[in-house]
């Protein structure tokens, strides 16, 4: 099952692909909710690549390494990669007068449902939002 996730960034697509791909940023945006952080982040940003974000509670009761390696990649335009546990992600950057339209589809996985996992996956998308129009 493919899960679809979207916002529109109102900033230019410059900040938005450099706030995406920059590992000092996702640190500032990547999390579901406010009780949660991401701890570390390694991009290597290439076909072939991989990326790591270490997410954890803010508590300390619980994390994990959301990691995954890069197998097409399309400066400013399209970001695909393979998660370790082997779903697929598509992400793309769409330039338009109003600012850059991102739309990621991912595999779901079996263990959540489906509704919650696009609210997660949409919670981190809307914190990306919030952080890269942050930077105009």
């Amino acid at each position: 099952m493919k899960i679809t996730i979207e916002t529109l960034v109102k900033a230019k697509l410059d900040t938005v692909w450099d706030a995406w791909n920059n590992p000092d940023d996702i640190k500032q945006w990547n999390a579901a909710s406010d009780d949660w952080h991401t701890t570390r982040s390694t991009v290597d940003l290439r076909v072939g690549g991989s990326f790591l974000s270490r997410m954890e509670a803010k508590d300390g009761s619980f994390g994990f390494d959301f990691e995954g390696t890069y197998t097409r990649i399309v400066p400013h335009e399209l970001i695909e990669y393979k998660m370790s546990d082997g779903r697929e992600v598509t992400t793309t950057f769409i330039d338009t007068a109003d600012g850059v339209h991102i739309n990621s589809v991912f595999d779901a996985e079996s263990e959540n449902p489906p509704e919650m996992q696009r609210d997660g996956w949409q919670a981190i998308l809307d914190n990306f939002a919030r952080h890269a129009q942050s930077l105009v």
